[in-house]
């Protein structure tokens, strides 16, 4: 049984307020992730605490202070956007299913991929260094 949407909802708004789309069944997954042109990236939201204490919020970091950025915010929720998740993890293979996770897709290739246990126990200023670098490394600067 899904979580209730008013439990869910200051979470997602975390992620809606800076621009990221919400992907709600697989079809929508399915139209965004394999035939994104550029850089995507995809934040599978929890409502466990990591998600809270350093997901979301390395996340609004790497996006706030990063001057180069990812063209295409996206998130799916687990515990909620079931049928969504479901697909979104299968773009995500080889890696095994956790949430939260955050991956980096390039021309709709997953380029890179932060797993919960590197989430868990690792502070928002840690996960922002790690996709500060990933955006320089995969995304292109805008204006350049």
């Amino acid at each position: 049984m899904p979580y209730p949407e008013q439990l869910c909802a200051p979470m997602r708004k975390e992620l809606t307020s800076i621009g990221f789309t919400e992907l709600k069944d697989a079809a929508q997954v399915d139209a965004t992730i394999p035939n994104s042109k550029g850089t995507l990236l995809l934040v599978m939201n929890s409502v466990c605490g990591c998600a809270a204490g350093a997901a979301r919020p390395g996340v609004k970091l790497a996006i706030q202070n990063s001057e180069i950025k990812p063209d295409h915010l996206t998130t799916v929720f687990a515990g909620q956007d079931i049928e969504a998740v479901a697909q979104a993890r299968k773009y995500t293979l080889p890696y095994p299913p956790s949430s939260p996770c955050i991956a980096l897709f390039k021309d709709g290739q997953l380029v890179h991929f932060v797993e919960r246990h590197h989430i868990e126990g690792h502070s928002a200023e840690m996960i922002a260094e790690n996709l500060t670098a990933a955006f320089e490394e995969h995304c292109t600067a805008v204006n350049s």
